[in-house]
């Protein structure tokens, strides 16, 4: 069976903007006989069909949004969809969601299938992948198409679009400074996601309160891994070779297989080892002892991501300035560590 082809590709192909092929396609009178049989002919060659809503690409509002979301079971995801949803059905919107797997083809598929007209704009959080390669093309080409975007937490700064983050920096300092204050020596910092944006800044975050408190950072209780089975691995006997009392990690995975660890090796949590996570799923409760975290407020960020795009969908403004909302994060003090009482 022959591929179908799309408006992207057929514009491509023949030199000319999305725009146009989709005028042309809907018989336009802003394009010319000439280029309008140029077009149709070329897309019938193609095996291209189009499809309601995509023939009015530029005129018509489908009043839907494309989510593109790296991993649905990670609860962070999760709770920022519910936020997503909230708003769009709030403000009679629908969204059809894409699961990127973390992989840099099926995030590149997502937004040139969506893309064809399907939707009005995109809200996403980056790959894995891409942000191992550092590849963001995909996302400059939709926004240079005059497709609106919002990114959200893993987000790249060479492409112009909004964006909404949380403050990852200062939290890692304010959960570091939590670890020392309540009389941790040797602190580790532990990590699966090395390759992502927001995994920089906590580790920078961990560094600069070290820093704040003229101390040095223990740099052989230091490891920073790109997935969970090398971590895994390098944890085995760590506690083994180590004195460590405290620990900071950077993603839920490391923060509950640390603890699980330490009570297999014989610790109190948090007499003898404290441990706080950022993220704040189901397991960061439920585990026993409950994991002390830093919740990032997932459902505010997927509310403000979708006001700021539908905003901007509704707005009859030309120029567009793009801003970057930071959102506020929570430490939540539970069993793994000891406590500071809040003033």
């Amino acid at each position: 069976m022959k591929l179908k082809a799309t408006l992207k590709q057929i514009a491509k192909e023949l030199g000319v903007s999305v725009s146009t092929v989709s005028k042309a396609l809907n018989d336009s009178p802003e394009i010319s006989e000439p280029t309008k049989n140029r077009v149709k002919e070329y897309a019938k060659l193609k095996n291209y069909k189009p499809n309601v809503i995509g023939l009015n690409l530029k005129n018509r509002s489908t009043r839907t949004i494309g989510v593109i979301i790296p991993n649905i079971l990670n609860s962070f995801f999760a709770k920022v969809f519910t936020g997503i949803e909230k708003v769009a059905d709030e403000k009679g919107y629908k969204v059809i969601t894409c699961i990127s797997n973390e992989s840099l083809e099926k995030e590149i598929s997502a937004l040139e299938m969506l893309s064809n007209g399907t939707i009005d704009g995109f809200i996403l959080s980056i790959s894995k992948e891409a942000q191992k390669l550092q590849q963001f093309d995909h996302f400059t080409s939709i926004v240079n198409e005059g497709t609106p975007m919002v990114m959200f937490d893993r987000i790249a700064d060479e492409v112009n679009c909004d964006k909404v983050i949380v403050d990852d920096f200062d939290s890692a300092i304010n959960a570091t400074n939590h670890l020392i204050d309540t009389g941790c020596k040797n602190i580790a910092m532990f990590s699966t996601i090395n390759q992502l944006s927001v995994s920089n800044l906590r580790s920078q975050g961990f560094y600069k309160a070290f820093e704040q408190k003229g101390l040095k950072v223990n740099e052989n209780l230091i490891i920073l891994t790109d997935n969970v089975e090398e971590f895994d691995e390098k944890i085995n006997d760590f506690f083994d070779k180590n004195v460590i009392d405290g620990v900071f990690a950077l993603d839920e995975h490391t923060a509950t297989g640390t603890i699980k660890i330490g009570l297999r090796k014989g610790l109190k949590i948090p007499e003898d080892l404290s441990v706080i996570g950022f993220a704040d799923g189901v397991w960061s409760r439920r585990m026993t002892p409950s994991l002390s975290t830093v919740s990032q407020h997932g459902p505010e960020i997927g509310e403000v991501a979708t006001k700021m795009l539908i905003e901007k969908l509704e707005s009859k403004d030309e120029i567009y300035n793009h801003t970057t909302t930071i959102i506020k994060t929570e430490l939540r003090q539970r069993d793994s560590t000891r406590k500071i009482l809040k003033k």
